[in-house]
């Protein structure tokens, strides 16, 4: 079996990370397709060895982008097309069954009660979303959550098959040493404690509510944000307003994978509590991570965790997502004490070949009905 992956683009980003993960560990042969912004994860899957192919479109509307992707499909003899993300779910459907490949899988990262990838969820979205939906053989969902979504949608249930996202458990094993020298090279104080939180700077991931607790918070307390958006100028300006400039950490877009120290699981080992103050998610993949490195987790939305039964993701708790009460549930969390860092049963549920397993049972069925 060969597969084509199609994906909007490859900066930064959770989806885009986890295809580069899924990669790792699907024992079929995979190319990439980024339709636009061929970014660091495209850098890292051609390090990782896997064909990336940047197919330059200018925009949602660009339609002349389609028959060069219909092109690349018909000459790579694809048995299977995968499609991620909202423009390429479009384009990438209609592409492959022009190019007369049948099987066809689309994996839904980001939808939310709301919103999807940063777009209001208005009939106009939902409209083409089913039309072209209806052009693959079935939809992925990241979460239990985001399958009942898809139903209320409209999507038939028989389409809809739930594959979470995974997360390699051994690459966030907390190491003492790594966390020392991680804190050194962020020029932390020893005595810090040291609040994180990991995404996409966008209004959606209300960082802004975390910037407010953190003035709440004693002065040996620091906030470290890894991730970089269009919300960052924003959020430096809020960190300035509430007088914690000088307590407020940016880090910049970090990959899951890279050198000791800078990469995302250096950087939550330096963590001595994760808090996600999104009000809105589709899985939660920073909470896992930070599970996977057995860091206590604040959340106010978080599927992941919620769809488990109760007491297996052990150190997470929900929160009220105000940022008094975000406040007092991180100097709770702080009056505990440090716990062993080991990770729960529910970072082991989402280990990557598990996911990876589940997926290749999903190919499976598409390619056999062709």
């Amino acid at each position: 079996m060969k597969v084509l992956h199609i994906i909007t683009g490859l900066g930064v980003g959770g989806a885009e990370q986890q295809l580069r993960l899924l990669l790792r560990h699907l024992p079929v042969p995979c190319d990439v397709v980024t339709l636009t912004n061929p970014g660091a994860v495209a850098e890292g899957l051609a390090a990782d060895g896997v064909r990336v192919i940047h197919l330059g479109m200018s925009g949602n509307r660009d339609l002349a982008a389609l028959p060069r992707l219909v092109k690349v499909i018909r000459e790579g003899r694809y048995d299977l097309v995968h499609t991620h993300l909202y423009r390429a779910c479009l384009y990438g459907r209609l592409a492959a069954r022009l190019a007369g490949v049948r099987a066809v899988v689309a994996t839904e990262h980001s939808l939310g009660d709301s919103q999807m990838e940063g777009r209001r969820l208005g009939p106009g979205v939902r409209a083409l979303y089913l039309a072209g939906e209806r052009l693959g053989r079935s939809t992925v969902a990241v979460s239990p959550t985001v399958a009942e979504r898809l139903r209320r949608w409209g999507v038939p249930a028989p389409r809809i098959e739930i594959v979470p996202n995974g997360v390699d458990i051994a690459r966030f094993r907390f190491d003492p040493d790594l966390r020392e020298r991680t804190r050194r090279l962020l020029g932390l104080p020893e005595d810090a404690y040291v609040i994180g939180g990991v995404g996409r700077l966008a209004p959606g991931k209300r960082f802004d509510v975390l910037i407010s607790a953190l003035a709440g918070l004693p002065d040996d307390c620091r906030l470290l944000l890894v991730g970089g958006g269009t919300e960052e100028t924003a959020l430096r300006r809020a960190a300035h307003d509430a007088g914690v400039a000088d307590r407020v950490l940016f880090t910049g877009e970090r990959l899951a994978g890279g050198s000791p120290g800078a990469d995302l699981p250096s950087l939550i080992g330096a963590m001595d509590v994760l808090a996600s103050p999104s009000p809105e998610e589709a899985f939660g993949l920073a909470v896992v991570e930070a599970l996977a490195a057995g860091l206590p987790v604040l959340y106010v939305s978080c599927p992941a965790v919620e769809d488990l039964p109760p007491g297996v993701a052990r150190g997470a708790t929900r929160v009220a997502g105000g940022a008094d009460s975000l406040a007092r549930a991180l100097a709770g969390v702080r009056a505990e004490g440090p716990a062993p860092r080991s990770a729960p049963e529910a970072a082991r549920h989402y280990c990557i070949t598990r996911s990876a397993a589940q997926l290749m049972d999903v190919y499976a069925a598409a390619v056999s009905r062709t």
